[in-house]
């Protein structure tokens, strides 16, 4: 089977729907599938639910998709770089599922091993726990999180061959591997395309039986998303009198 498309609209092609969950990996703006996003806002579909980390910042990644009213619900655990995001909560017209982080990570992957609940510590006794199920074992509460599993995931890999074996870089691992596992359909946009063979088989993250498409992007701007640099040391006072000795 055909796995690699020519640009994102393509690989996209057939699987939007208005009212869908869909997976967004990376963290932060490291590793997102901002190309494929751009695909799902000029598509026009709405009402999505979005499974995310983070939900970009104001005109990045899924900030996109909140500029438009694409997204109904976010289900994140950190959204505190975006504006939009803060204006459209705030006013009643977004819903929001916060997570610790833990948790979110762990309700994917939950979701892609094919597990429908697990119980944890994390959040019991607070606004998390509310209106879920609290369990004692050992004497000890815990509060049931439900696994997640989407209609779409999109992923963003640093290396991919024909045949979907994926690699990430760096921080691009958080999200983006156990995302490939937890949805019907994973489409992955991958910066290097190679052919099979050409990723040692110890460094593939995800393996190709996860993804069903792919779209080579190759050249990408790569944003930050709070940059932080070491002051420079202040110059040193001239010699009184200006004169060199």
């Amino acid at each position: 089977m055909k796995k690699v498309f020519s640009d994102p609209t393509r690989a996209l092609a057939g699987l939007l729907r208005d009212d869908m969950m869909v997976m967004c990996g990376g963290f932060g703006l490291c590793g997102i599938p901002d190309e494929l996003i751009e695909a799902v806002r000029a598509s026009g579909v709405k009402g999505l639910t979005v499974v995310s980390n983070n939900a970009g910042i104001d005109g990045v990644g899924l900030g996109k998709l909140l500029e438009t009213r694409q997204v109904r619900k976010m289900i994140s655990s950190y959204v505190g770089e975006n504006k939009e995001f803060a204006r459209q909560f705030l006013a009643g017209e977004l819903e929001i599922e916060f997570n610790p982080q833990g948790t979110l990570a762990e309700r994917i992957r939950a979701g892609g091993a094919g597990i429908p609940a697990f119980f944890t510590k994390t959040g019991v006794g607070t606004k998390v726990a509310e209106g879920k199920e609290v369990r004692a074992f050992d004497g000890e509460d815990y509060v049931m999180e439900r696994g997640l599993f989407a209609d779409l995931a999109l992923v963003h890999a640093y290396q991919g061959d024909t045949e979907g074996n994926l690699a990430y870089r760096l921080t691009a691992r958080n999200f983006n591997p156990m995302m490939a596992t937890a949805a019907k359909v994973t489409v992955a946009q991958v910066e290097h395309l190679v052919e099979p063979g050409t990723i040692d088989p110890a460094n593939i993250h995800t393996p190709g039986i996860y993804v069903k498409r792919i779209v080579h992007v190759p050249v990408r701007e790569k944003r930050i998303e709070q940059r932080t640099t070491r002051k420079r040391a202040e110059a040193a006072p001239a010699a009184a009198g200006g004169g060199q000795i």
